[in-house]
């Protein structure tokens, strides 16, 4: 059976990500980005903000680093990935979103969004 691992999220970023290089020299991005959902309950308008950890690679990582902040709204095009840590004996599971491809949304009115796509390297495919 086939299947299917797909993110898509429009949110704000909550710092600057952190760019870092691998033993290997390749760079990777790390951030976080709110998603906020709100609706209405009667009169009352309620909300709720899911944070979300991102991972970018490679070049995309550096365009990530390059062009967003914090406050950056953006678009994350990725998949869903579970690492696994074991922490003074306990296991935990982190799940984050290793981002494939990056719309910036924030522009002045007489700019075009700027897009970025990048498959990551299968080595990171899990």
């Amino acid at each position: 059976m086939p299947a299917l691992n797909r993110v898509q999220l429009i949110g704000y970023l909550g710092k600057d990500p952190e760019a870092r290089f691998t033993p290997t020299g390749k760079q990777v991005a790390n951030f976080r980005m709110a998603i906020t959902n709100r609706w209405k309950s009667g009169e009352e308008t309620k909300e709720y903000t899911e944070w979300v950890n991102i991972e970018a690679w490679g070049r995309l990582g550096e365009i990530c680093q390059q062009y967003l902040h914090k406050g950056s709204l953006a678009y994350i095009e990725g998949r869903l990935k579970t690492d696994r840590v074991e922490d003074k004996g306990e296991t935990k599971y982190y799940t984050k979103v290793v981002a494939l491809g990056l719309q910036m949304l924030d522009r002045k009115p007489t700019e075009e969004p700027v897009a970025a796509v990048e498959e990551a390297p299968a080595e990171y495919e899990a």
